[in-house]
């Protein structure tokens, strides 16, 4: 099975429903976490390079052997390609 990611943040979704977003209709979103988009909006209202200032702390909690400077680069190249992104 290919593995899911939101196409926000970038994050890994699992296979489970529990980290998935949802629709105005209460559905499971099949784009975005639950820490990007519920009840069909995006959570965060800002441009992508705000987005990515309030990433990085989140980043570097997961990835501990990360620099802020290489946090920012990685979501730089990698969120341009995202359907969140794409749209905006």
């Amino acid at each position: 099975m290919e593995e899911k990611y939101c196409q926000a943040c970038g994050m890994p979704m699992g296979e489970t429903n529990e980290m998935y977003g949802t629709e105005k209709d209460g559905s499971i979103s099949k784009d975005y976490c639950k820490y990007c988009y519920d009840k069909g909006e995006f959570l965060f209202q800002g441009t992508m390079d705000e987005f990515i200032e309030n990433c990085i702390p989140y980043m570097l909690e997961s990835c501990k052997d990360m620099t802020a400077d290489q946090a920012r680069d990685m979501m730089k190249q990698q969120f341009p390609h995202l359907k969140r992104w794409k749209e905006a």
